[in-house]
This record gives structure tokens, sequence and C-alpha cells, in this order.
């Protein structure tokens, strides 16, 4: 058979997972990337000569026979990956600002029923049951666990909101806001996000859960290796404009600079909206581009990523998610005065030293709206911009104010930081490519759940969709997506089996 040509617009994971899959089945690929690095929210960036991560603080998964890490190996990258596992009583530490104890999360099930119930003994009951239910979610989605059926439509986790599920297993107020202490993790929302995000996500992390060294920016070198090594070609600085229609097909995407790019394939791993305003058909209906126009994008951050003076602040195998109230699930109901409601904190990995840290990234939710004044500007490598005055004056306050409220629990951090850098949801929209600066895909919704299910298929035979927002984001989200997309052209059980026959070798 006559190889295909693959076209891909976006170079993310799901982009990059589903360039490699094709490759090694044949197919010519080309990835179109419109920023200088490729790889999405895989891109690691150096200052002060030390790397952070952009997005992948942590992944989940990764022990031998898990599904992330069969995924990589089936891929060849997981004995090249540097990675580090992560405190097995206390890979996520809950903590609020009222309370001066810390509540460790552990990994592998037992181990996190006996952790948690140190601090909570007349709670373990329910902690069991909360981890029983977990599980049982997971096991209801067979294509998590890389197994072929597709998973209910109906199934009751679908329509079963967050909090109400944690809040009906105890009365205990302080062990409902523990468990769901790391809801950053999946921009959770009261009375919104359904108990299978909360369940596919935690489920992973429990299992195991490690910390990329030196970058998660190795896991897209390494994917592009794959798509090269096999013939295929990447291309960044590309950026795309137009998804060209003939019929009920894609003839070819044009550039800004009107280079156009032909191929029998094509896949989007750009946000389906952003998707569909450049594609020109009639046969996607007015009606359904309506309704991805309409859903609603999850919440932005506020980052700032600080380098450290040598020797003066612990490195920890740990991240901390962190409240300054009482209820974790209330961080976006800020007003300008009372904001930040939670932070997070990630160590960055480095192979350099294990004893102190050399950087470290706080995150705290913020709101595009804050950030509306300047949405007109727009800064890149390609195409750098200033925002002006106001802008840095913005970003300061806001870093100061942040660091206020971070002094209070970590105090040694004041003497420790040699320089920070910050983003706001302006920098996610122009360097991940989403519209409102959204990082964790579109907001999932247990009260209408279908409605935010969005088919890898189009109405255009030959254009496929990928990425976070089909079906689930993340690491595992988007992988488990790419292999959805890459079963339209390969077949699911065939590709299941070839990840299976990969675990042997």
């Amino acid at each position: 058979m006559a190889s295909k040509t693959v076209v891909i617009v976006g170079s993310g994971l799901g982009g990059l997972i589903c360039g490699a899959i094709l490759s090694m089945e044949g197919y010519q690929v080309t990835v179109l990337e419109r920023n200088k690095q490729f790889g999405g929210n895989l891109q690691s960036f150096a200052r002060d000569k030390h790397l952070f991560d952009s997005g992948v603080h942590y992944i989940g998964g990764l022990e031998k026979g898990q599904n992330m890490y069969k995924i990589f190996k089936y891929l060849g990258i997981m004995d090249k990956l540097k990675i580090e596992k992560l405190d097995e009583n206390s890979f996520d530490k809950i903590i609020f600002h009222d309370d001066e104890k810390v509540y460790n999360y552990a990994q592998g099930y037992e181990n996190f029923i006996r952790v948690l119930s140190q601090e909570f003994p007349e709670e373990e009951a329910a902690i069991r049951r909360y981890c029983e239910t977990i599980q049982n979610i997971s096991d209801a989605f067979p294509l998590y666990n890389l197994k072929e059926q597709q998973p209910l439509q109906n199934s009751e986790s679908l329509s079963l909101d967050t909090q109400a599920f944690i809040a009906s297993l105890t009365s205990n107020t302080k062990l409902q806001n523990v468990l769901g202490g790391n809801n950053p993790l999946y921009a959770g929302i009261k009375d919104k996000t359904p108990l299978y995000v909360h369940a596919l996500v935690l489920n992973s992390y429990i299992q195991s859960s490690y910390r990329i060294v030196d970058g998660g920016g190795q896991i897209a070198k390494f994917l592009a290796s794959i798509i090269r090594a096999h013939g295929g070609k990447l291309f960044n600085r590309i950026d795309v404009r137009r998804f060209v229609t003939e019929g009920k097909e894609v003839s070819h995407v044009e550039d800004a600079s009107g280079e156009k790019y032909y191929a029998d394939l094509f896949i989007s791993n750009i946000h389906p909206a952003q998707t569909f305003e450049m594609t020109e058909t009639d046969i996607i209906r007015p009606a359904y581009r309506r309704r991805i126009l309409n859903l609603e994008n999850s919440l932005s951050a506020f980052v700032m990523n600080i380098t450290l003076k040598p020797g003066t602040f612990k490195y920890q195998r740990s991240n901390y998610y962190c409240y300054l109230n009482d209820d974790v699930w209330t961080s976006m109901e800020y007003t300008d005065e009372s904001w930040p409601l939670s932070y997070s904190i990630f160590f960055s990995g480095t192979s350099k030293t294990r004893e102190y840290a050399e950087g470290i990234s706080i995150l705290a939710y913020m709101k595009y709206e804050d950030v509306e004044p300047w949405k007109d500007t727009y800064n890149t490598v390609k195409a750098p911009q200033h925002r002006g005055e106001s802008y840095d004056e913005f970003k300061q306050r806001k870093a100061e104010k942040l660091l206020e409220v971070v002094y209070e629990r970590f105090p040694e951090l004041k003497d420790a930081i040699k320089s920070y850098y910050t983003a706001t949801p302006l920098t996610f929209r122009d360097y991940m490519g989403t519209a409102d600066g959204a990082i964790y895909g579109i907001t999932k919704d247990y009260n209408d759940p279908l409605r935010t299910f969005i088919s890898h298929r189009t109405k255009l035979s030959n254009l496929l969709l990928t990425g976070q927002n089909i079906n689930m984001h993340g690491v595992l989200g988007v992988a488990i997506s790419s292999l959805v997309t890459c079963s339209e052209l390969i077949g699911l059980p065939y590709l299941l089996k070839k990840i299976d026959d990969a675990q042997t070798t």
C-alpha cells in the first residue's frame, strides 16, 4: 500500500504522539507549529541557566504495567526519560493557612488510606469508600486502561458532581477539603466538575507519581525524533491560518505567508473552536459550530517561575496545594483585593542536586478578564511585543501580593529568591494557542456531560481532531485522545495489540 501523507497542525503532545504513531505505521507525516519550540505545554525554557516546565510538573501512571508507562514504552521513549519518583508517602501536600498540619497524599491505595487515616482516624471507612469509588470509576473506562471496548456513555460518574460526592462520604469538612485539595490538577469547580474527571486524574497519581528531571521538553524532543527517524518533517514558525476544503474533504492548509501544505489526511491539534473558525465549509453545520464556540474553556493562571540562591531552599519530592480559606472549591471566587485564595508550588527536577532546589514554580488561578486591558497585544518569540508599562506594573503587583501570602507559610523562601519571571493568561494564550489562556482545555460539566465530549471525527472525511480538548486534558488524557485519533486510521484493536506487544520487548 502506498503510504499516505498526513499534515498535523500543532505540535502539542497530542500532535506529536499522533505524528509518532502514524510515522511508525508508514505514514508520511508533516507537523506544522506556530511557535519556535515544539511541544505546547511540554515546552521547557531556561531562566538563569535553570530549566522550567511550561505545564508538565508531574506525571502519573509511570510504574511498569500502568497506563502511561505502557504508552511511553510502546513509543520507545520510556527508557530514555529522566524521571524521579515523588515521595511515596507524600507526593502531594495539602495545607491551609489557618492550620499548622500538613495533609499528605500517598502513592498506592492502601498507603493512601493509611497515611490519611493517621490524620483522620475516625474516618478510615470514608477514606476507603472514596478510594474504592475512584478505582471502580477508573475500571469503568476501558480505554483508560488500554482495553478495547469503549466506556458506557451513561456511566453514573458522568453525571455526578465531584464536590457533592466527596461531601456525601463524610460530615468532616476538613477531610472533605483535603480529598478535594489538589483540584487545581483538573481545574475543579464546585457544582460543575464531573466525578469521572476527578477519578481518572487522581487514580493515575495515586498509582504512581513521577517528576520529569531536567524538563518535560525531553518528551517533545524524543517524540519529534521518532517522527524524523521515520522520514517525517517538523516545521516551526508556521502560522497556519486556513483549512481549505474541496467538497467533503480538506484539500490543504495555508499559512500566513500564503504557503500551501497538501496531504491525504489532516489532524488538528489546536482548539476545535479555532479549527472550525479557520475552516470555510457548509459541511460543518452552523448549529454545531455555535455549540463548539459556546463551550466554556477552563480557567487560566498567574505563574511565578523562581530561580533560587544555591543551598538556601530545601528540595522536596512533593507538590504543595495551599489554601487561604476553608473551602478548596472557591479559589476562582476572588476579588482584586482577596486574590489569591490559593496557590500551588512545584519543584523543578534537576540532575545537578538533590538536597536543595534550584527553582520552583508557584501557580495561582487567574481569570482572563484580569488581563483584558492588554488583550490586543501579542508577545511571542517569533513576534516579540512589549505590552507596556501598565502590564509590567500589573505583573509586579500580582507577584508581590502572591509572594506575600506564600511567605506566611514558607518564610525561608524570602531570602532564597535569586530572580523570578511571571506568566499571565496572555502568556498562555500566545504560547499555547488557547483563545483565553485556558490551561486545561474545555470545562467539563456534570449537568450536561455529553455536551462537552467532542468527537475526534469531523464532518470532513479527512480531518481529525486531537489534543486536550478531546475527552480529557493532562499528559494521560491527551495520550489516550491521540490513541483514539490514530485508531480511526489504523484500527483500535490493532493499536492496542501493538502497545501490549511492546511491553515484552
